[in-house]
């Protein structure tokens, strides 16, 4: 779940200042990207290319499929980029790729949504998302509670869900409120379990790795909330 090789201090072992130092980067870089997230997706919609993307996505009835597979490969690479220990330039570069892919997937579900409720319902999730956000951060830095225990379960739990959703595409049925109630508890899990991994298994000098796993938590959160918010106003 995160780099080892060329890091040889876990962030726990090591110095004050050191440990300091990676938490700073580590929530530096993810408000970068959490930032550059919003720029291109602001860029995107208020271009044709939003229309473009969303009618290639959902013009067929594979496309969600399609697009969730080539979004777990570019996920993958991107991880692996950020997870390099060599080379920073190949950190930056993952993290980027990762980012933009995720600005892709949105679009279709951000159209739908400011088509459905105004742009308002977008800023709405984005503000809840940093309150669960902010609190579940807070609950770990407060308590200093190591959750890597849940490795195992929030795994099992991500390929069950993303066995039900490849099901919902292949089969055509609707996945409702329930399961994006569920799918803003796993992100939670995640949250919890990376932030936790901040302070205690990350090694010194993965900050970049580290920001893009939180990165990918925050926006299957935002994802969510986006969704339930939207099913509360149907």
């Amino acid at each position: 779940m995160y780099p080892q090789n060329g890091y040889v201090v876990p962030v726990a072992e090591a110095s004050d200042v050191e440990r300091l130092s990676f938490i700073r980067k580590t929530y530096l870089h993810l408000a970068f990207a959490v930032g550059a997230f919003v720029a291109l997706e602001a860029v995107i919609l208020q271009s044709p290319l939003a229309e473009q993307i969303t009618a290639s996505i959902l013009g067929t009835r594979y496309g969600w499929l399609m697009v969730l597979g080539a979004f777990m490969l570019v996920g993958w690479v991107a991880e692996r980029w950020a997870q390099s220990a060599t080379s920073p330039g190949m950190q930056y570069a993952g993290l980027a790729l990762y980012v933009v892919a995720e600005a892709i997937v949105f679009v279709p579900l951000l159209v739908i949504a400011r088509a459905f409720a105004g742009p308002q319902i977008i800023v709405e999730a984005g503000l809840y998302t940093g309150i669960v956000f902010a609190g579940l951060t807070g609950t770990v830095f407060f308590t200093k509670k190591d959750f890597s225990f849940m490795r195992g379960a929030l795994t099992i739990a991500g390929f069950a869900a993303m066995g039900v959703i490849v099901a919902s595409i292949l089969f055509g049925f609707t996945l409702g409120t329930l399961f994006a109630a569920a799918m803003v508890l796993l992100a939670a899990g995640y949250i919890l379990y990376y932030t936790s991994n901040v302070l205690h298994h990350y090694p010194v000098g993965s900050h970049v790795a580290a920001s893009l796993a939180l990165f990918a938590a925050v926006a299957l959160l935002f994802w969510y909330i986006l969704r339930l918010l939207m099913s509360a106003r149907r």
